[in-house]
Parts: C-alpha cells; structure tokens; sequence
C-alpha cells in the first residue's frame, strides 16, 4: 500500500492541521490525530439530511452548518434544499475552506462554489449568538467529537444550556438543531431535551457507531 502524501500543513493552536492523500483517499489531521476521513461519511451526511429534510419545499430556507471538514456535511445539505435556500457554513480556519476548493473539490462537485452557500470564518457559537431570533431553520453543528462527558459544564459554547438555549433563539418555531457526536451520551440528550427541544437519537454510519441528536424546537 502506498504511503500518505501531505498536501499541506498549517500551524494551529491545537498543533499542525495537515491534508494528506494516498490514492483516492483523503484524510485531515490535527496534532496526529485523525479529524476525519473521505471514506467515512454516512454520519455526516445523515445528519443534514435528517436536518434539512423538512424544509425541501420552503422557498428560501435558511440553514447553518458549524464546520466544514470535507464538505460532505454541506454537500447533503445541498442536495436536500431547494434552489433558494441559503446556507451559511461556519468554519473557522481559512485553509480548510481553500482545501474544500481545490484538492477536495471533485469529492463534493465543488459544494462550497454552490451559490446557495457562504462560508464565514468564524466560530459558529459566535454565529448563533449573534444571529437574529427565529432566524434559521435548520443549524446543524458537525464539530470534532461532539458533545461527550468533557462538555457537561454549563457553560459549554456549543452543547452546554446557555449554548442550547441560544440554538433555540436563533431557530424558528418548528426549526431543528442537529448535532453530531462520535459517541452516545445520555445527559446531553437529558439536557438538549430540557433545552425547549422534542430529541430524538439515530444512530449512522457503516458501523452505526456515530450518533446525531436531532431536536425539534418547541
């Protein structure tokens, strides 16, 4: 088997975030460990299309994705939204962005030159805190690990109360958070249904080991 080549490498305060390719295959890496590979996506795409599977005949709906990765996340979205819609991804490293225009741009027929899509570099806790109330349908958060047991202080920025609580401000009645996680975790759900949210759980990808919570706003 052939040895990984690295395409780029840049400094971040979690350490080096590299791009690297053997073959057809893709990975990203923070620090020597594995972010997230072009194989395995079933998870994520699963979680835009539970998310955004609602609003396919609105006009112009209105979605936030937290995190780009390889852009799989956005490239379900998009194939779930009508011509109209607007999505916003958050992401809060440029590099990422140009990767997803350049070397992984084939992977996703280059979903962030859709024009339904902007990319903001910036952290999404900030985008949504700041977004105007009822402004989203749909906010789908597709962050490293997701909520686990190191996030059950309350003052989390993406999966504690407060955090939720403005998710919840920033959605329209009806709209929905969804939220990736590597594993389950059941006092986030406990605490996410608490948050003013109908959960519900579903397991994804090829091993079912990944979790999305999907909340519908009261």
């Amino acid at each position: 088997m052939k040895p990984w080549k690295v395409l780029d490498t840049v400094e971040t305060a979690e350490g080096k975030l590299q791009l690297r390719q053997r073959e057809q295959e893709f990975l990203i890496v923070i620090d020597g460990r594995v972010l997230m590979t072009s194989t395995e996506r079933k998870s994520e795409q699963g979680l835009a299309t539970l998310a955004c599977g609602p609003f396919a005949k609105l006009p112009v709906p209105r979605v936030l994705i937290g995190g780009l990765g390889m852009a799989y996340t956005l490239r379900a979205a998009l194939d779930a939204l009508p011509a109209g819609a607007q999505v916003t991804v958050a992401e809060l490293n440029p590099t990422v962005e140009s990767w997803c225009r350049t070397h992984l741009a084939p992977l996703t027929a280059n979903s962030v030159g859709d024009p339904r899509v902007k990319v903001a570099i910036d952290d999404v806790a900030r985008v949504i805190a700041t977004a105007p109330r009822g402004h989203y349908h749909a906010i789908m958060l597709d962050l490293y690990e997701g909520p686990h047991a190191a996030t059950q202080r309350a003052d989390d920025p993406f999966y504690g109360r407060a955090a939720l609580q403005r998710s919840r401000d920033a959605l329209v009645p009806d709209g929905i958070l969804a939220i990736w996680s590597e594993e389950p975790d059941g006092k986030f759900a406990s605490r996410f249904s608490a948050a003013g949210f109908d959960v519900s759980t579903h397991r994804m990808g090829a091993s079912r080991a990944h979790i999305v919570y999907l909340g519908k706003r009261r």
